[in-house]
């Protein structure tokens, strides 16, 4: 049986560049499952408000992001991850995209479809299911294949938040730090809409079903559960006392995104007179804006103009052994 493997990553702006950017933005944007609004209202505040103010101060930001050897830290670090995916399954075509920008997944599946293969598993790199993310790569790949004759046998992965090896993963990063050294240990989740988590549900919210506490059949799909139970997951693993971490979340766009929000208690804590912290940001598995700058440049001044003295954050899995090893597991 020929076999194909397609991982996917957000995506990234093709270059740090004004237009670039907004090109990316406005893909990214303009996803209805990103912002799930009546669609003219989308349309105006992504290309009249959103893209052009915010294409500016984020072209800054992508202009340090940016290495002039490898590019685009995400885009360089799933690459680096397909090519070990590839040495180490020799039987499979190992193919990687982007969900916004380049490489497509339109090119690549139309670039394995050529290849004739009996099944393509779709990965997206995102241990935790959101209809942001999962869902949109999902409808994508599915609105691609709907205008193909020929569809082989599709196999999605939507989560793998609680794999063991995925856990071994972030437990290898960790042993960089003496996690006991520090006053306080965050783990750091890419924020969502409140919206979101509550859509899981068909006839209640979120805040209904003790989503901090425990994984059930009714909110194994929701977001703030699986993040959640990651954070017990390595919390366990690496023998941090529940009342030393805190569960937070990044990159809110308003204030209707779950909280606690990363930076407000990245102030409280330091104002309490705690000095160090550790970040863990277990939703990113490959080093991005979100890590290198908004956690390791931006939190990191943030929290020490708060008082604090020192801030280090656990880099992503990227293209690690143990990774590519989770990914093994996973798909077999």
């Amino acid at each position: 049986m020929k076999r194909a493997l397609l991982i996917v990553n957000l995506g990234t702006p093709n270059k740090p560049t004004y237009f670039s950017v907004f090109n990316y933005l406005r893909q990214f944007l303009m996803d209805k499952r990103v912002i799930n609004i009546n669609p003219i209202l989308r349309f105006i505040l992504v290309y009249f408000i959103i893209c052009p103010t915010r294409s500016f101060s984020s072209t800054k930001v992508y202009k340090k992001l940016w290495s002039n050897e490898t590019g685009s830290p995400l885009l360089h670090n799933t690459k680096k991850l397909a090519e070990k995916l590839q040495s180490k399954l020799p039987e499979y075509i190992v193919e990687y995209a982007m969900r916004y920008q380049n490489p497509s997944i339109e090119n690549i599946l139309n670039k394995l479809l050529i290849q004739n293969p009996d099944e393509i598993i779709i990965l997206p790199l995102f241990p935790h299911y959101a209809a942001a993310t999962t869902g949109s790569v999902y409808e994508e790949v599915s609105r691609i294949l709907s205008k193909k004759w020929v569809v082989p046998k599709i196999k999605f992965i939507n989560q793998f938040y609680d794999n063991d090896k995925f856990i071994d993963a972030w437990v290898e990063k960790a042993k960089k730090f003496d996690i006991n050294s520090y006053d306080k240990i965050i783990f750091s989740y890419h924020g969502i809409p409140n919206s979101h988590v509550d859509n899981v549900y068909e006839d209640s919210i979120c805040s209904d079903h003790d989503c901090e506490i425990k994984i059930t059949e009714i909110n194994k799909f929701c977001y703030k559960a699986t993040t959640y139970e990651t954070t017990k997951l390595l919390a366990s693993r690496l023998n941090i006392n529940p009342e030393n971490y805190v569960v937070t979340y990044q990159s809110r766009l308003t204030n209707k995104w779950l909280t606690p929000f990363t930076d407000e208690v990245l102030k409280s804590i330091a104002g309490e007179g705690n000095k160090s912290v550790l970040v863990f940001s277990p939703a990113f598995t490959s080093d991005c804006l979100e890590t290198i700058i908004e956690i390791g440049d931006e939190y990191n001044e943030l929290f020490i103009n708060s008082g604090g003295q020192q801030l280090d954050y656990v880099e992503s899995l990227n293209y690690s052994d143990l990774w590519s090893d989770a990914i093994i597991d996973l798909i077999e």
